[in-house]
């Protein structure tokens, strides 16, 4: 009877399929770095950073990019401009929206270099230090915040969306803001401050560019 605790010996299929992986891709790797370095001199290939200026809350901003850089990255890594949010950097949580020339868009879904030439608000420029937006001060008296990394958000969706239509109804709102998504829940609160910002905004209260 066989011991199954003593090691085999001679040639094994599942030990030469194993061998000849990592022999083959260990191969295979240095086969590609070697004519990669040859074609290159063994520089780094890629796009080179490139300056472009835009036109954010007003100000003209020049600033470095890549050309894969997006609109939010540059935003929050280069201009210092934070307000806009990283949260699913896809394209369905809302939380890094900005207005570009009267409209809501994903900030992670657009290239800077394609910002250019283009207006581009943040909340910052929404609501800058010492003069609140209504909309601001109608989340506050909402309740419309929890963990509020989507709030910037849907502020500035909101913004976009009473720029467009400033005496929405409830089922207006909530389609408008359908784009923005709140983990925490906290719609009902976001509903009532959109459309108390409204009523505000009616009446002769503040509405910033």
């Amino acid at each position: 009877m066989k011991d199954p605790d003593k090691p085999r010996k001679g040639f094994s299929r599942r030990g030469f399929l194993r061998g000849v992986s990592i022999t083959g891709g260990a191969m295979g790797t240095g086969l590609l770095e070697s004519a990669a370095s040859a074609e290159t001199g063994g520089a780094v290939v890629g796009p080179a950073a490139v300056s472009i200026t835009l036109n954010i809350n007003g100000k003209l901003r020049k600033v470095g990019v890549e050309p894969r850089e997006t609109l939010l990255d540059t935003l929050r890594d280069k201009l210092d401009l934070t307000a806009a949010k990283r949260v699913c950097d896809r394209g369905t949580c809302g939380a890094c929206t900005v207005i570009v020339n009267g409209k809501a868009v994903y900030g992670c879904t657009v290239l800077a270099i394609d910002a250019q030439g283009k207006q581009i608000q943040t909340l910052e420029g929404i609501s800058p230090a010492g003069n609140p937006h209504p909309l601001s001060k109608a989340f506050v008296n909402n309740d419309a915040q929890q963990c509020g990394y989507c709030t910037p958000g849907f502020v500035v969706a909101a913004k976009a969306f009473l720029d467009h239509n400033p005496k929405p109804t409830e089922e207006q709102v909530n389609h408008g803001l359908g784009g923005n998504i709140c983990r925490c829940g906290t719609y009902i609160g976001v509903r009532k401050a959109v459309l108390e910002a409204a009523g505000m905004t009616a009446a002769g209260g503040t509405k910033n560019a």
